[in-house]
């Protein structure tokens, strides 16, 4: 069956396939005695009896020092590498780092799950100045009156996007991933007190902003056009854009004033 957004459940059986390859790789590489499948296999143990003690500060991709947070012990007994090991890592710091285009990738592999979920998103972006979940921008076909706030709560209430401390929802035809065009949409398109929500929930252990340690605020605005089922009465106005015979005219007289100045 295949849906009008173009994703089908023959999409969702691939993902799925691919989902259950990575598990078993997983399994495979936990298992002890595999390692020589690994470039890298560091062996210990957590003993629960034991006191937590002070972890970090470490430079993460918030681009601060993480504050120092009692965390479990784990205790290395060995380490091993086979022959010309390599040890896959990502430098972080201030965005945009490694870590964001990783980011990034994620998105676009995840897309089609929350389109299952959400047949109204058009597209997901996550700005570098978020660093990942800090700030998303989602693009909606807008057809009903607080679709737009309907798209917000269920994006908090999906997996790490619960982390997410700010949501702006634009129109369709917004590209979300050109932050200045999503930016415009926000300042002309939003009054700031009717657009926006502010709610509580989880928050990343990494975000140093919080009062309390993993625990904080979200704020979700809402760019697109506005309906009169939710109490906007006036007109909406058109953006500005040249139709196709202006854009053909302008074109020929500038190859006209080219030709006249060579």
């Amino acid at each position: 069956m295949e849906r009008e957004d173009g994703f089908g459940y023959q999409d969702l059986t691939e993902f799925a396939e691919n989902f259950s390859q990575v598990d078993r790789a997983l399994k495979h590489f936990a298992r002890i005695e595999n390692r020589p499948n690994a470039d890298f296999v560091i062996e210990g143990y957590v003993d629960p009896r034991e006191p937590l003690r002070d972890e970090g500060p470490f430079g993460d991709h918030t681009g601060y020092y993480t504050l120092p947070e009692a965390y479990p012990v784990f205790h290395v007994t060995a380490v091993t590498h086979r022959k010309d090991a390599v040890y896959p890592a990502t430098i972080v710091g201030i965005p945009p780092m490694e870590d964001f285009y990783i980011g990034g990738a994620s998105v676009k592999l995840f897309l089609p799950i929350f389109k299952m979920n959400f047949p109204e998103i058009v597209d997901i972006a996550l700005p570098a100045e978020g660093v990942f979940h800090n700030l998303v921008f989602v693009s909606i076909k807008k057809t009903y009156p607080m679709q737009a706030y309907k798209i917000m709560h269920g994006l908090w209430g999906m997996g790490q996007m619960m982390f997410t401390k700010y949501i702006v929802v634009v129109d369709a035809d917004v590209n979300v991933h050109n932050t200045s065009d999503v930016l415009f949409r926000l300042c002309a398109n939003t009054d700031p007190q009717r657009d926006s929500i502010f709610t509580k929930g989880p928050s990343d252990v990494l975000d140093h902003a919080t009062s309390e340690i993993a625990s904080g605020s979200k704020l979700g605005l809402d760019a697109t056009k506005k309906l009169p089922g939710e109490g906007f009465k006036r007109p909406w106005p058109p953006l500005i854009k040249m139709d196709a015979a202006v854009k053909a005219k302008v074109e020929i007289l500038m190859m006209q004033a080219g030709k006249l100045s060579e």
